[in-house]
């Protein structure tokens, strides 16, 4: 009896258009509103879980891009046993706090306002996406 796990990307998720429209029609407007009250939660100390939960969820509500989540399989003598959602594996959590604490608090901010002041042009519109999807990792190193 041999048992292996196996893990798959789920790829699952809102189609292209309706991403693309909600960027354009919402999520450009409200993505800068959703920083500034995270980064006032994240001052707040008091608010730092909240801050830091809405820092990870910018790509959502820039895009509609969903959280990174796995489907692992349980396999056992060619049948699958178990299915299970998991998150991706994230750094040790010091190295991540000490990372916040120096650098992440304050060049997430500098960070996120240039690539929302990207978004704002058609030229510098890939890059300012590309710039906010990668903003949790900027904050806490946080992988998405």
């Amino acid at each position: 009896m041999s048992t292996s796990t196996v893990q798959v990307r789920e790829r699952a998720g809102v189609p292209l258009l309706l991403r693309i429209l909600w960027f354009f029609f919402i999520g450009w407007h409200v993505t800068l509103y959703w920083i500034l009250v995270a980064w006032a939660l994240n001052v707040s100390i008091i608010g730092l879980p909240l801050g830091l939960w809405m820092l990870n969820r910018v790509p959502l509500v820039l895009t509609l891009k969903p959280v990174g989540m796995y489907t692992v399989a349980d396999i056992q003598d060619g049948k699958v046993v178990s299915l299970r959602y998991e998150g991706v594996r994230q750094r040790f959590w010091p190295g991540r706090l000490l990372y916040f604490l120096v650098i992440g608090w304050w060049f997430s901010l500098l960070w996120s306002l240039a690539a929302w002041a990207l978004c704002a042009s058609i030229i510098g519109l890939p890059f300012g996406v590309w710039m906010l999807n990668r903003l949790p990792a900027v904050t806490t190193l946080h992988r998405g």
